[in-house]
């Protein structure tokens, strides 16, 4: 069957979707200190990314700009074809590396707590996590520990219907276990071809399995980016000496 003959008469072919996330020649400096130089990539929607680099790097201040929490000194950023503000608020989830959890309050005080500021929170799905992520509803915040914190952290995020996830650093120095978890998680709200994911992290070993993309950063520049299997197919290597040469 041809094209024409596929196609109603009258009928007008869908706009494909815009990219998950843009960025084009972006750069921020922060007084002397340029944190980001002239970085630019398009990730696709409903992928999973490895955003990787060293210290410094520049992946806390991308994925900060992604969220809107801070301005570029000089580029364009687009989210679903939109920059970022309030058009966008309700379409970005981001969990940051550092703690804003209140110790005083239980589990299930923080999700109800958080449910109030996002009218895309979805309760079933947030029971659904508070078992997968092994959590437990009765105990306070400040008697967790560090890979409990985190593993809230990432339920408050995962529980939103938005279309992009943020998160910095979330297996970060925690026990194994907590990785696995955090990583069948993500697994678990992870919907194809509707959520994209950006997770940076140092752990590649632990997070690897999940990556559908790769964006390597180094010095605030962009040094790789790409499909993760065209990339192992290409150069006949695993992901992670691709990152150590990527990185030399």
């Amino acid at each position: 069957m041809t094209t024409f003959e596929a196609q109603a008469p009258g009928t007008v072919e869908a706009a494909p979707p815009p990219p998950a996330l843009v960025f084009r020649n972006v750069e921020k400096r922060f007084w002397r200190n340029q944190a980001l130089a002239g970085v630019s990539f398009e990730l696709p929607p409903g992928v999973i990314v490895g955003l990787v680099g060293t210290n410094g790097s520049g992946k806390s201040t991308l994925l900060k700009l992604a969220a809107g929490l801070l301005r570029p000194t000089r580029g364009e950023i687009r989210i679903f074809g939109h920059p970022p503000g309030r058009a966008t608020k309700g379409l970005v989830a981001y969990v940051p590396e550092v703690d804003p959890l209140f110790p005083w309050m239980t589990v299930r005080e923080t999700m109800r707590f958080t449910q109030a500021f996002f009218a895309d929170w979805e309760p079933e799905r947030a029971e659904e996590l508070l078992d997968i992520l092994e959590l437990p509803g009765s105990r306070r915040v400040g008697e967790l520990s560090k890979g409990m914190r985190t593993r809230l952290r990432l339920l408050l995020a995962l529980a939103r219907s938005a279309p992009l996830l943020l998160l910095d650093e979330p297996l970060s120095g925690i026990d194994p276990p907590s990785r696995s978890r955090i990583v069948d998680g993500i697994l678990a709200t992870h919907r194809h071809g509707q959520r994209t994911i950006v997770l940076s992290t140092h752990d590649l070993k632990s997070a690897e399995p999940l990556f559908d993309r790769l964006l390597v950063l180094a010095a605030g520049r962009v040094r790789l980016e790409g499909d993760v299997e065209e990339l192992r197919q290409e150069r006949g290597q695993s992901i992670e000496t691709i990152v150590e040469e990527a990185l030399a």
